[in-house]
Parts: structure tokens; sequence; C-alpha cells
């Protein structure tokens, strides 16, 4: 089957934003890498067709988004990210910047909750 490749310019976009995160990514992105959650791997800035996810953890097809005050005035273009994205199979979850950085255990806890609903295979005995 051959392989879907992404948009240079898609990848490119997406090398920027892991240059540039913001408070929010990082303090999330903190708690989320080196599979700190039930052993899931989560990429950040991860490209899905056209669009990037903040966060994305391949196998549960879990995408996460961090949302500040400019996701007020774009309703229309998220709404048709994640129609794009639930078309291709992938679950969303969105979070507010403060919420992260006031809540971050509750986001986890969030985080962790839809992982169990798509766990990752136990190995083999």
């Amino acid at each position: 089957m051959p392989s879907k490749r992404i948009d240079e310019l898609t990848t490119e976009r997406a090398r920027a934003l892991r240059s540039n995160m913001t408070d929010a990514e990082r303090t999330l992105w903190h708690a989320l890498r080196s599979k700190q959650i039930n052993s899931h791997r989560f990429r950040r800035q991860h490209p899905i067709g056209q669009y990037i996810t903040d966060f994305a953890c391949i196998e549960a097809k879990l995408a996460i988004e961090l949302d500040g005050g400019q996701h007020q005035t774009q309703a229309t273009y998220d709404e048709q990210r994640s129609e794009f994205l639930r078309k291709q199979g992938w679950r969303m979850l969105r979070f507010w910047n403060n919420d992260v950085l006031e809540n971050l255990d509750g986001v986890l806890f969030v985080i962790a909750e839809n992982l169990e609903i798509y766990p990752l295979p136990s190995p083999p005995p």
C-alpha cells in the first residue's frame, strides 16, 4: 500500500511550530512526552493531511488541541479541521490554554480516560 506523503509546506510549518511552542503547549508536552501516560507515545505538532494537530497519539488515533483566544474567531476553520480528522478515524480532545496552565492534573485525567477507550495491546506472554 503506498504511503500518504505529507505536503512539504505542511511539514515545514509543523517543524516551525515545534520550535515556537506556547507556554501551555510546553507544559502539556512535558507531561506527555516519554510515554508518561499509560505507555502511550505522543507526537507534538503532528501533520495529518493538510492539518497540524498540537499533539497526537497515533496508536489510539487521539488528537489533542490547545485553544487560546484566537480560536474564538476561527470556529469555522476549527470545525472543518475536526470534521476532516473525524473522517480519518481520529478522536479530538480540546482544552483551553488556561485549563492546561491552571489544572494540568484535570487535563491529564481526561486524556488518560480517553486513552483507556483504546488501550495499547498487551505484549505476548
